[in-house]
């Protein structure tokens, strides 16, 4: 697979994302939502951080089973319950991504949802990749 990230100069710089992702290959995998559901069902974590490295880490768990890396994923849509504390924990979201997922940021977009499938779950990341 290749991937080329696409920041056109006239738009604003991004930070922590990409404006557009152009991914050739052989296999779309689409990824299902994922909150910060531990293997027994319950969400674990109390804070948006801690939710939010939980349901990373189960979006990309579910990549490695298909095949993938996280450079091989084109778009992550974000569903948080509270945008505004969403953004204030960016800088720390941000940390966690480039932790688990490095700095090829693929295309994302962040929602406010009222609530999510689980009452207590804070934050869900579904989204597609591409691979070779």
């Amino acid at each position: 697979m290749t991937t080329e990230r696409v920041n056109p100069p006239q738009l604003a710089p991004p930070a922590g994302f990409s404006h557009a992702v152009v991914a050739s290959g052989s296999r779309v995998v689409f990824l299902a939502g994922q909150t910060a559901l531990d293997g027994a069902g319950k969400v674990a974590g109390a804070t948006l951080p801690e939710q939010f490295a939980r349901a990373l880490a189960n979006l990309l768990a579910a990549l490695a089973a298909a095949g993938g890396t996280p450079s091989d994923l084109a778009r992550v849509t974000v569903y948080a319950t509270d945008v505004e504390a969403y953004r204030a924990h960016a800088p720390r979201l941000g940390e966690i991504w480039r932790e688990a997922a490095g700095r090829d940021y693929p295309a994302m977009a962040v929602v406010q949802v009222v609530r999510l499938w689980d009452a207590e779950a804070l934050v869900e990341l579904d989204g597609f990749a591409v691979l070779p």
